[in-house]
């Protein structure tokens, strides 16, 4: 286990659940100016903040600032200033949890402020690729692929990998004071899971990944996906166990021979829709997902 060291000590956390939503991370329809950045008090010194992307985390105390993600970059002010409300300190780090916009794109803004960006290999190679490759100040300057604990505030923050599953650069957040997990979008308690094969998603990583987090979280654990209302840990269970069964369910489609179009005409999600809250990601696109996989392992 990799360690980030800091000698000062904070004070223990209590807890306190309420709701973050968030939305999909394509910004082309987004008016940033309208945007206002809500503040929610999630334990002592451990804060959710929702604006316009994937859910921000925000540890504080006298070590200065822990962030999780950093939103669009147009947000960056204004995310900078709602931190101001709750911390004078100066924000030290911010971790990704995972390599797209709404949970990336303000890294270049923060990367100037001199804060500290960390992130798993994947993600920081992602990044600096592409068609339209990150500037080298928005780039993780601490990549990690084993478990990494940052020890500051009197938390041990530990960074741990998700293997395949939204993408192939996830991280999940755990702060064990504040009894807080953050997930990234490997978990969104809206809209059905979404394996982005395009970055190296995978189902079976996503499915994997929900179990950790079930694994991990105590019964009172706060869960912040990275879009959606906080959670407990029953309700990743559930998650997880209705992506199993579509997952079967596809499963024996292709053993059948069925193609994708006729595993979507076949609405093996149909008695989950009604129960699923609506989300960037429908049933067909996990469907497809599913499909592309298993038909690629075959």
């Amino acid at each position: 286990m990799k360690t980030l060291m800091n000698r000062r000590a904070g004070v223990a956390t209590a807890a306190l659940l309420c709701a973050l939503a968030g939305t999909a991370f394509a910004q082309g329809n987004i008016d940033f100016t309208k945007v206002e950045i809500k503040t929610a008090k999630i334990a002592n010194n451990f804060y959710a903040l929702e604006g316009a992307g994937g859910a921000i985390g925000v540890l504080t105390g006298p070590d200065g600032v822990f962030m999780v993600d950093s939103q669009y970059a147009p947000l960056t002010d204004k995310i900078v200033a709602a931190i101001k409300q709750i911390s004078d300190g100066r924000i030290r780090f911010m971790v990704n949890t995972h390599v797209h916009p709404d949970h990336t794109g303000g890294n270049e803004n923060l990367g100037k402020l001199g804060v500290t960006i960390l992130s798993r290999d994947q993600l920081r190679m992602r990044l600096a690729g592409g068609q339209r490759p990150a500037p080298p100040i928005a780039l993780p300057t601490i990549t990690y692929n084993e478990t990494t604990t940052v020890h500051m505030n009197g938390e041990d923050i530990r960074l741990i990998p998700m293997f395949n599953a939204h993408t192939d650069g996830d991280t999940l957040v755990y702060f064990p004071n504040a009894n807080v997990l953050m997930t990234g979008d490997f978990y969104r308690s809206v809209g059905y899971p979404f394996p982005d094969r395009n970055n190296g998603g995978s189902v079976k990583g996503l499915i994997d990944a929900l179990q950790a987090v079930v694994d991990l979280a105590k019964p009172d654990t706060k869960i912040i996906p990275g879009h959606g209302e906080i959670v407990d840990k029953t309700a990743v269970a559930a998650h997880r166990a209705m992506a199993i069964v579509i997952r079967d369910r596809v499963a024996a489609m292709v053993k059948a021979g069925k193609t994708a179009d006729e595993v979507v005409a076949a609405k093996p999600t149909a008695d989950y829709d009604a129960k699923v809250p609506q989300g960037a990601t429908t049933s067909e696109r996990f469907l497809r997902a599913i499909h592309a996989e298993l038909s690629a392992a075959k």
